[in-house]
């Protein structure tokens, strides 16, 4: 049997198993408030923020079960009545007191100085331990503590830029989700007009690509027999979808999104189909950034549809381009002056329409476009749009720019209409992957190649400053 068509357990014996957990949690915990006998938290939203720290030097002075949920409980529940100015306290709080143990680390220093030796290296190990990582583990005990960590999160990530105290919040707190949000965990399901309305809910809600407007906007890209939508779930979040994608079925490869979101669009025959075309990838838990779901999403997809429809024959994307005009913008005063003019002429989104006009920028924003894509590098030698850095490192290659792609405001004004086909070559990904990961090398077709001017060399000046 398919795995999007399993649920974790038979749907009788899972929502008796999550009932009965879901009691036995709800008992202890109240159980526990009872043992500890606390009392509401202090109205002032400074000294709550120090209330909650207490409430975690708590959590970990290692009392019994019941009330060390129930204090694990009550974190989260205290935290989330805290309002922005006394969260950034408590996340300050958090990096300067729960640290190492300085004491301890730096005797097991001494100790593996003295005898270098597994024994004592182990104990390095646990003794450089943060003492926030072992109190998040502990929070995470509590009912609902999984979600409650994602969206504590989420809070640090608007909090931390520029602040490298946070920042080593952040890496212990990501490097716990990351554990407990592994690919062994996930399960992946197929999102059907049969799938619950809450999810459905969610998905209209976290659609981050191409907006979905109503229900039967949503109805047209699920229901019919040429579409698909598949998520990963978590079962610490069992109806809350970490990462979906939709797909279309096609007879060809698409270079316009419009025809795939169309209200009249006919329903493909599937005998025919040879593409699957995933038109739309959206991360759900902003509290999960940095932690890769869409690489595993994708290569599973793929082996899915390969099963069902075996007459597959191309796994490509319509992606977005978000960076160019950004780009474009940046790397104005090293342009020549052909290119400045095109710049100048793509500010004013009103150049799409305009008769005759996107026909003659047609040549100069294709060129463009490639010299993006092929040549425009961050400092990390990575290129610079991030749609691109997520499908080249997952092995697909650069197969088609498609100019005017997407007539959009939000597509004209980011990426100047443009849309792109990256392609899941299954003979080629590993190959892809490794030169990507190892050389920083662009897997791209000849035809993307053959857009650039100068004999494939970049054009820009490159000057003192230049993000090139």
């Amino acid at each position: 049997m398919s795995l999007v068509s399993q649920d974790w357990f038979p749907r009788l014996g899972q929502s008796m198993n999550t009932a009965f957990f879901s009691d036995l949690l709800t008992s202890i915990t109240e159980r526990g408030r009872n043992l500890l006998g606390r009392k509401d938290p202090e109205v002032d939203p400074l000294r709550r923020a120090a209330g909650v720290i207490e409430l975690c030097e708590a959590v970990l002075s290692g009392r019994g079960e019941a009330s060390g949920v129930a204090l694990a409980r009550e974190v989260l529940d205290s935290y989330a009545q805290l309002d922005p100015p006394a969260r950034l306290t408590f996340f300050e709080a958090l990096a300067e007191r729960f640290g190492p143990d300085d004491e301890r680390l730096a005797q097991a220093v001494e100790e593996w100085r003295r005898d270098p030796c597994g024994r004592t290296g182990t104990e390095l190990h646990f003794a450089a331990e943060p003492r926030l990582q072992e109190l998040f583990r502990r929070i995470n005990r509590a009912q609902g503590g999984t979600a409650g960590l994602v969206h504590m999160r989420q809070d640090l990530l608007d909090f931390k830029s520029g602040r490298d105290d946070l920042a080593t919040v952040d890496r212990d707190l990501a490097h716990l989700l990351a554990s407990w949000f592994n690919r062994g965990f996930l399960v992946l399901r197929r999102i059907d007009w049969s799938t619950s309305a809450s999810i459905l809910e969610k998905i209209i809600r976290y659609e981050a690509v191409h907006a979905i407007r109503d229900w039967d906007d949503l109805r047209r890209r699920i229901d019919p027999v040429d579409r698909r939508c598949y998520a990963f779930f978590h079962p610490a979040l069992v109806d809350d979808p970490l990462i979906f994608v939709e797909v279309a079925l096609t007879d060809q490869i698409p270079g316009a999104i419009a025809p795939l979101l169309a209200a009249t669009n006919e329903i493909a025959d599937l005998s025919r189909a040879r593409t699957a075309v995933f038109y739309s990838i959206s991360n759900c838990q902003r509290g999960l950034d940095g932690i890769s779901f869409g690489n595993f999403l994708i290569k599973q997809v793929v082996e899915e549809l390969r099963r069902e429809l075996p007459r597959l024959e191309n796994f490509v994307t319509l992606s977005p381009v978000p960076g160019f005009m950004k780009w474009l913008a940046a790397e104005a005063h090293a342009l020549p002056d052909s290119d400045q003019e095109i710049r100048a002429a793509l500010a004013d989104p009103a150049w799409a329409q305009e008769a005759g006009r996107p026909e003659a920028l047609r040549k100069g924003v294709e060129s463009l476009a490639a010299e993006y894509f092929l040549h425009a590098k961050g400092d990390n030698g990575r290129p610079r749009d991030p749609v691109a850095r997520f499908h080249l490192g997952n092995g697909a290659r650069l197969e088609r720019i498609n100019y005017l792609g997407d007539l959009s405001p939000k597509a004209l004004r980011d990426g100047a209409g443009l849309m792109v086909n990256y392609l899941y070559d299954l003979d080629e990904i590993e190959a892809n992957h490794e030169a990507y990961a190892n050389k920083k090398e662009v897997a791209a077709s000849s035809a993307v190649r053959r857009m650039l001017r100068g004999n494939g060399r970049s054009r820009l000046q490159v000057s003192p400053g230049s993000s090139n």
